[in-house]
């Protein structure tokens, strides 16, 4: 009952961080009209795509939990790389062309409404802020491997958010006591370049996974090593080691032992078993044959 709870307050935090920052993206963008700051439209823009990938992450949550088909052998969880990787490419194209309208901005620069900015600024790190503590409180109290992924990812997001938002208060402030309108497109060129650096990074990350990379986190030449310690196994080959989501990591090999025993054959199955769970590999397949042609095929 407990953990129902939790899933839904968490449920409600990831809906609520979903509508605050899409409306608060239609308030910015009418705000940085109004006040005539390239920074705050940038951060419109930013704001406005978190909210579409939020609302895409919570959609295909529900799809990747649905039972693998004769269509989807593994099931739906390669999804969620698809919107991965086309809100990469989104926000890549928004910002090279946020860029060059900071950099417009910065060479003519044209008088900004500090004060408009100032006030603007307060509020989003307030909504921010609040969206990210609300889904924070839920996060910690969830063991779900792929839903604690999702709102660590959300709650990253929100984190980068209040940051570009104290960066244009702080812009404000400078405006507002120097008169230095210039500022305002030095901030917009900040966010801009920090938009396209983690988009970059994602745009990576996501086709390394698309390509059947070895997961980043998992060494497997380490891996190979501790399975050469188990007793009995004299070579293996075919190794493969990939992963589904970023989250959910395969692996396919096949071993030769140097024993006809079956109970013996059974230790040296379930020693690699963890072995592989150690290095956080959820679903191994395993072939394993001895010197002689008796071969055995297991798939856990």
């Amino acid at each position: 009952m407990e953990h129902h709870h939790h899933h839904h307050s968490d449920k409600s935090g990831i809906s609520l961080a979903f509508w605050l920052n899409l409306l608060f993206s239609v308030v910015e963008i009418i705000g940085g009209i109004l006040t005539n700051s390239t920074a705050i439209i940038a951060d419109a823009f930013h704001d406005f795509t978190d909210a579409v990938a939020i609302g895409i992450a919570v959609l295909l949550e529900k799809l990747a939990g649905k039972k693998r088909t004769s269509k989807f052998s593994y099931g739906y969880k390669r999804f969620s790389l698809l919107s991965a990787l086309g809100m990469s490419l989104f926000l890549l194209i928004g910002a090279i062309f946020m860029c060059i309208g900071a950099y417009q901005s910065f060479v003519n620069p044209e008088p900004v409404n500090s004060k408009g900015m100032l006030w603007l600024a307060a509020l989003g790190i307030g909504i921010n802020g609040f969206a990210f503590l609300r889904i924070k409180s839920g996060h910690q109290h969830h063991h779900d491997h792929s839903h604690h992924h999702n709102s660590k990812a959300i709650m990253l997001h929100l984190l980068e958010d209040v940051l570009g938002w104290v960066a244009v208060l702080i812009g404000a402030i400078v405006i507002y006591y120097t008169g230095w309108h210039w500022i305002d497109g030095i901030l917009a060129l900040a966010i801009a370049t920090f938009i396209g650096y983690n988009a970059t990074r994602n745009l990576i990350g996501t086709m390394k996974i698309l390509l059947q990379s070895v997961p980043e986190r998992l060494d497997i030449e380490k891996l190979s090593s501790e399975l050469y310690q188990i007793n009995g196994i004299q070579n293996i080959h075919d190794f493969h080691v990939w992963s589904m989501d970023g989250s959910y990591n395969i692996s396919s090999l096949h071993v030769v032992v140097n024993t006809i025993d079956g109970n013996q054959k059974d230790d040296v199955l379930s020693s690699i078993v963890q072995v592989m769970e150690k290095h956080k590999i959820q679903h191994p397949t395993i072939q394993i044959e001895t010197n002689a042609t008796d071969c055995k095929f297991v798939a856990c």
